[in-house]
């Protein structure tokens, strides 16, 4: 049973994702996105939340999530590596990703919110829920993503909360023609 409804809900994820990406003419990333999270998935599989969750709670960390992570770029996680100020100094943070991934992570947001929420899902959830994450009792991504690829998430979430997918998608598309990183 979890088996069957799992892979129903990733397939229906990567379904969506894919056509996101395509839309932006990400073709690769839109066939090869989230290959590598399949099988722990399906032990941890509830339906209404990541199973990652799910294996967190049982186990104090989520292995399937370490493992897709350190191997999918369109995710933040990722390009955390040690960092360089200008005086010097070492930290651990975010390095600066490039447009084409925070594109794939915008995509795998809004597939992610429509799956889970279902019905319930609008312009403004994938916004909403970026925002949530912000918190400092949460994630807090703001505090490991490098600025300008959260300032660049920020507004494109914030388009298609503000004007919608079609705008929000005819926006990306032309800022990822332009190029630049």
């Amino acid at each position: 049973m979890q088996f069957r409804a799992h892979l129903h809900t990733v397939t229906r994820h990567r379904r969506l994702v894919r056509s996101y990406c395509l839309k932006l003419g990400l073709v690769w990333q839109g066939l090869t996105h989230d290959l590598s999270k399949f099988w722990r998935g399906c032990k941890y599989y509830q339906g209404w939340r990541s199973p990652n969750d799910q294996e967190r709670l049982e186990n104090g960390v989520s292995l399937a999530w370490l493992h897709h992570k350190g191997r999918n770029r369109h995710h933040f996680e990722y390009w955390i590596d040690y960092c360089r100020r200008e005086d010097g100094t070492i930290y651990i943070g975010g390095c600066k990703m490039p447009k084409k991934y925070v594109a794939e992570m915008f995509c795998d947001r809004i597939a992610a919110c429509r799956v889970y929420q279902g019905d319930q899902y609008t312009d403004a959830s994938p916004y909403d829920y970026y925002q949530r994450s912000k918190d400092l009792s949460r994630t807090d991504a703001s505090r490991f993503m490098h600025a300008d690829t959260a300032a660049l998430l920020d507004r494109w979430l914030l388009l298609l909360k503000e004007q919608g997918e079609d705008a929000a998608f005819a926006q990306i598309r032309d800022e990822l023609r332009r190029g630049g990183d």
